[in-house]
């Protein structure tokens, strides 16, 4: 550690705050040695749970090191012009700014992610993209550092953030304490992803091919044994994919595969081999292979962040 070094962390809070998304970054920053600020607009702030009356206004965004803007629940909501001011008027100056979940809308807003990679929480990330066409939106990965301009995914996704910052300013022992007074282990990799949980897609004219995939996922399933399933050519079949789900129907498919070795992961104790063969995948290699680029970690290590253990005790 610098002697004497304690940047300035502002927070802002804006009305509708997610208060997880404010207490994470305050918490940890603070436990870091950082002088954090909580700050907004006026002088309450509202959100779903309860009211706020953060101590210091937008001024603080003048002088902060960092800039940290928490999700908001209503990503409908429209950020103040005086808000979005102070965010870019920090950007210009030289402040680092920062996203958590839901707080990359009002990120968009102020134009700092034009032409950027940018993630948010993956439920949200559709409506980013939608919305704001100049950001490369990636709804797959826990957080992406622009380096004056970084965003993150949702919840947990927070504390990853906040601890690459603080390795990236006071090194790899700092993040380490602060992971240790956070009682969470070293912050993962931005790259890795978040972990979702895809529905069926529910498309009128798929919908029947898919929940037949999805029964005999164990089975080889070359695209003309789908399209015959499916009444339709090969290129109809996949022209239907492309249009109604956004990717080919072998892609679709290895997507089903790797959802359904999670959840074997989750709630069996089956060996990788005995997952990869339920899944279509044949071996343990070609299911790993799959795996780590889909999900960011290796079965191994998602059954052991993920599995459900029901011998637990109260």
């Amino acid at each position: 550690m610098i002697e004497g070094f304690a940047p300035r962390v502002a927070v802002l809070a804006l009305d509708g705050v997610v208060l997880s998304d404010l207490a994470i970054p305050s918490d940890v920053f603070a436990m870091a040695g950082y002088e954090v600020r909580v700050c907004s607009e006026g002088v309450r702030v509202e959100t779903n749970h309860a009211v706020l009356s953060p101590p210091w206004r937008l001024e603080s965004l003048r002088r902060a090191h960092t800039v940290i803007v928490p999700g908001i629940h209503d990503i409908s909501r429209e950020t103040s012009p005086a808000a979005l001011r102070a965010i870019r008027d920090a950007a210009q100056r030289g402040a680092r700014v920062a996203s958590v979940c839901t707080g990359a809308f009002a990120l968009a807003q102020t134009g700092l992610l034009d032409g950027l990679r940018a993630t948010t929480h993956w439920r949200a990330a559709s409506v980013l993209a939608a919305r704001y066409p100049r950001i490369e939106v990636d709804p797959t990965v826990l957080y992406i550092d622009n380096g004056a301009i970084l965003t993150s995914a949702g919840a947990a996704a927070a504390l990853d953030l906040c601890l690459h910052m603080i390795r990236l300013d006071r090194g790899a022992d700092a993040a380490a304490a602060a992971a240790r007074a956070s009682v969470m282990p070293l912050e993962r990799g931005g790259g890795q992803a978040q972990f979702i949980e895809h529905a069926l897609p529910t498309s009128d004219s798929l919908v029947d091919t898919m929940t037949w995939l999805q029964a005999n996922l164990d089975r080889e399933l070359p695209l003309s044994a789908m399209a015959r399933e499916a009444g339709m050519s090969t290129r109809t079949l996949s022209r239907r994919f492309r249009e109604q789900v956004g990717m080919t129907p072998a892609k679709w498919l290895t997507r089903a595969r790797v959802r359904r070795a999670q959840r074997l992961l989750e709630t069996t104790s089956q060996s990788i081999e005995d997952i990869a063969v339920a899944t279509g995948f044949g071996s343990a290699a070609v299911l790993r292979d799959n795996f780590s680029r889909l999900v960011g970690t290796s079965p191994r290590e998602y059954r052991r962040a993920f599995r459900r253990d029901d011998r637990r005790r109260l």
